[in-house]
């Protein structure tokens, strides 16, 4: 008769798997998988239980398992978006997910909200299923993400640096070049003033456009008034329409120009201006980030900054190559960008 209680017999370190972890445990792989690490949530407390005495009984060494997992049989990679309503980022993630499958992975997507709890939750579940490579699409600052990198193990940022600007692999453009050349171009219609309209500065990639757009603005436009103005709301719609709605309430007329850090900002300051009765571009030339494919259909007064978001897919899929196989280094990969002025 088979006892799951019995004694377990003499194993050299690393024999061990993990599937007879869970035979001997009485519960599945992926839950021993969750346990090893730390997805406590998914499991009862007499669960993980029976699952730690069943380590400790068969000798199991979960990290050189989970390594050799990673090393030669994981197809899996997660994709952590940190806002997947923005069109950029759904944008990268199809562009992801299209480089990766016919690299031969699975992506496995997640949208964290920018949140840190929920972030973490989603990277200690992927760590679980023992994915080859976290992609973070925008991260935030939380502890486990701090544990995976200090683990060694693959970590890609993309579109927004490590959150604390750690030398990391990192694939994006180059924003402060960026934000230097909508200055440039708003410099170049004489504004009488400047309204700057930001979504979250946790994002290394809106505070490189800020800074190099006011710095660019002090060089080159001492006299003009420049206003900055954001919010951390996720609604990047809301945040451009209420933030000009503020700027009309405190003025009594509207900025002649904008620099919106988004397309959807722009969209949003857009619809506040003309529900005020000032014409767009008329009265306020504005600028966006992304260019988004429908701005040529419903916004074609709106100059913008083209994001290659199709080419991503290729550029991760080569970098995990490097990070991988070659063991390089942290390794910047900047795309092309391009301000199209209409």
């Amino acid at each position: 008769m088979n006892d799951a209680r019995k004694p377990a017999r003499t194993a050299a370190a690393g024999t061990v798997s993990i599937a007879a972890v869970a035979e001997r445990a009485g519960v599945s792989i992926a839950t021993v998988s969750r346990v090893v690490n730390g997805v406590s949530k998914r499991a009862s407390a007499d669960t993980a239980a029976r699952v730690r005495v069943a380590i400790e009984e068969l000798g199991y060494r979960p990290s050189g398992a989970g390594q050799a997992l990673r090393r030669r049989e994981s197809r899996l990679v997660a994709v952590i978006a940190a806002n997947l309503a923005n069109p950029a980022m759904s944008a990268i993630a199809a562009s992801a997910e299209t480089a990766l499958r016919e690299a031969g992975y699975v992506m496995v997507l997640c949208d964290s909200h920018d949140k840190t709890d929920l972030q973490d939750e989603y990277l200690r579940e992927m760590r679980a299923q023992f994915v080859s490579a976290f992609v973070m699409l925008g991260a935030v600052a939380s502890p486990v993400l701090d544990q995976i990198v200090e683990a060694g193990e693959t970590v890609l940022f993309v579109n927004r640096r490590h959150p604390d600007d750690r030398p990391q692999c990192f694939i994006g453009i180059d924003n402060a070049g960026a934000g230097q050349e909508v200055a440039a171009h708003i410099g170049a219609g004489n504004p009488r003033d400047i309204l700057v309209i930001h979504g979250p500065l946790t994002s290394s990639a809106t505070r490189d456009r800020v800074d190099a757009f006011l710095t660019a603005c002090r060089n080159e436009l001492p006299e003009t008034p420049v206003t900055v103005a954001g919010s951390n709301a996720a609604d990047h719609l809301s945040i451009g329409r209420n933030e000009a709605e503020a700027y009309l309430r405190r003025h009594g007329r509207p900025p002649s120009a904008i620099f919106a850090l988004s397309d959807l900002i722009a969209y949003g300051a857009a619809r506040a201006l003309r529900d005020a009765g000032h014409a767009v571009p008329e009265t306020c030339r504005i600028t966006g980030f992304d260019d988004n494919p429908l701005n040529d259909w419903i916004a074609p007064w709106l100059s913008s900054v083209r994001v290659p978001y199709e080419h991503f897919g290729a550029a991760i899929v080569a970098s995990l190559k490097v990070m991988s196989v070659e063991q390089a280094g942290p390794r910047d990969v900047l795309l092309k960008h391009m301000l199209v002025r209409r």
